[in-house]
């Protein structure tokens, strides 16, 4: 992997995140706060989901 397409990936990555703050401010500010009432259990199973979701992807395209 080179550099320049890590810096795309994270560039990416940051245009991703950055669309549901700037398009729905309100609806994310009460995401956010839904997420933050989760059980410590339900965000690991969530962080491990969208990691091997990840992985896989990678994998697959790679």
């Amino acid at each position: 992997m080179t550099f320049q397409l890590f810096m795309l990936a994270i560039a990416l990555v940051l245009i991703l995140e950055g669309a549901g703050p700037l398009l729905f401010p309100n609806k994310w500010r009460r995401y956010l706060s839904e997420l933050s009432n989760q059980n410590q259990q339900v965000l690991r199973r969530m962080g491990g989901a969208l990691v091997t979701a990840g992985v896989v992807i990678l994998i697959v395209f790679s």
